[in-house]
């Protein structure tokens, strides 16, 4: 782990242990395909993943189809590496009349290093709207 003092906050690794109070709902290891030409795995997967994890628990909740309207917030803390096991946490935040707001945290175990320990490597906010089969606005139904 690195200690020193640095400007740049995704060379300062903070380890910490899988959350336990938000849900599961995907695990992926991202492969050499998934790499831009430093090394690390494109954003632009990582946010595709993301998407798909913050749909999971809106889905369920809309009981039925729905559409990503919005990327309120997507924050990139650490870089993502080949044979990281990504875990993907979320937690709806809000429900409106027709929208469902999700928080979605990344986080990657290491396996090379033994992952015990996970870094949050991304944190986002999504709003997705349920939809009816036209595509148009529908109400989420009551809990």
């Amino acid at each position: 782990m690195n200690t020193s003092p640095s400007l740049d906050p995704r060379q300062s690794e903070t380890r910490v242990k899988l959350p336990t109070e938000k849900e599961l709902v995907l695990r992926v290891i991202p492969m050499p395909a998934d790499c831009n030409a430093n090394g690390d795995i494109f954003g632009g997967w990582v946010m595709a993943q993301v998407d798909l994890a913050g749909s999971v628990l809106p889905v369920r909740r809309a009981r039925g189809r729905l559409a990503t309207v919005a990327v309120n917030q997507f924050v990139f803390k650490q870089p993502v590496r080949v044979g990281d096991l990504l875990s993907f946490y979320a937690e709806i935040t809000r429900v409106g009349t027709t929208s469902i707001t999700v928080n979605v945290e990344v986080y990657a175990q290491r396996l090379r290093d033994g992952g015990e320990y996970a870094l949050k490597v991304t944190e986002a906010t999504l709003t997705y709207v349920a939809t009816d089969e036209k595509g148009q606005p529908r109400p989420v139904p009551p809990a």
